[in-house]
């Protein structure tokens, strides 16, 4: 549907702030849908959300009967849109009124544009790194650990997977990728993609989606004069290993389709030793960080 943009909001045991989010979109300045696709949560968070929009015929709700992974409930969500954009939306993400209206006009001044997403801060202003990303190729992973970025302005070989500030103050940007916490895409460019890989099931599968917009001919962007507030939502922090494991098999899923390192047998074979090395040195940390929280 033309000017309708459906915004889906993947949930899983996400907790009461849900409410919010989607109070928040469905503020906004613009026809908007909201699809919300649950992954069989259990903290009573979705009836709490049916009850309290149970008369706004703008939000849907999708249930599903296990947890099916972030972009697998995207494209769940995607499936039965209307809207001719569609912006993927964390639940833990708060938009001002203005925010939606503001991202499509954006897509509307540049038909080159595939994927638009925003400067992300935490509750006190902090930018989040995610926001704005170089591919984690095994080159800029190393360069990141090794501290060569430090030599990126004048080496950009060493530059890491962090992107900095744009030094012209661009107010669009033209990046590799953005955070899916927040993605804005023509509905025209998500079908041509074929949505999310649905080999991933948390973490990367952003980093995947802006790779394949940008291989389809399109560009992925920022707009850096738009700011979220997106709160890291609880859902991760109830299931920390849950979540390192998965986001270790995403790290390796990315690697093995998209970087030329992986083609050289020794590189990959350090690089999956590193990556579940890596993993199996976090597992105490984590479990006694979960501790202290309960």
């Amino acid at each position: 549907m033309p000017g309708l943009t459906s915004v889906v909001v993947v949930t899983a045991n996400s907790g009461d702030g849900i409410g919010e989010c989607i109070a928040r979109v469905l503020a906004s300045a613009v026809p908007v849908e909201v699809l919300v696709v649950d992954n069989a949560s259990q903290d009573g968070s979705v009836e709490h959300l049916a009850a309290r929009f149970a008369q706004t015929p703008a939000l849907r709700i999708l249930r599903n009967e296990r947890n099916l992974g972030f972009g697998t409930a995207c494209n769940r969500g995607a499936a039965a849109a209307k809207g001719d954009t569609i912006l993927l939306l964390n639940p833990d993400c708060a938009i001002d009124v203005d925010t939606i209206a503001r991202l499509r006009a954006v897509l509307a001044s540049d038909p080159d544009i595939g994927l638009l997403g925003v400067l992300q801060i935490d509750a006190e202003g902090r930018v989040d790194p995610a926001s704005r990303r170089h591919d984690p190729l095994l080159r800029r992973a190393f360069a990141t650990a090794s501290g060569l970025t430090r030599f990126a302005a004048r080496w950009p070989a060493f530059a890491g997977v962090e992107m900095p500030a744009d030094r012209n103050d661009a107010v669009v940007e033209q990046i590799d990728a953005v955070s899916g916490a927040l993605m804005l895409l023509p509905r025209i460019v998500f079908d041509r993609v074929g949505g999310f890989d649905e080999g991933y099931f948390l973490h990367c599968e952003d980093l995947d989606l802006c790779r394949r917009v940008r291989d389809a001919g399109y560009r992925v962007a920022c707009v850096n004069d738009l700011r979220v507030v997106h709160g890291k939502g609880g859902s991760s922090r109830r299931r920390p290993v849950f979540v390192a494991w998965h986001k270790r098999r995403g790290m390796w899923r990315w690697f093995t389709k998209f970087d030329p390192a992986a083609h050289n047998p020794l590189l990959r074979v350090l690089v999956w030793c590193g990556i579940w090395m890596a993993f199996a040195a976090s597992v105490p940390l984590l479990l006694l960080r979960r501790a202290r929280s309960t």
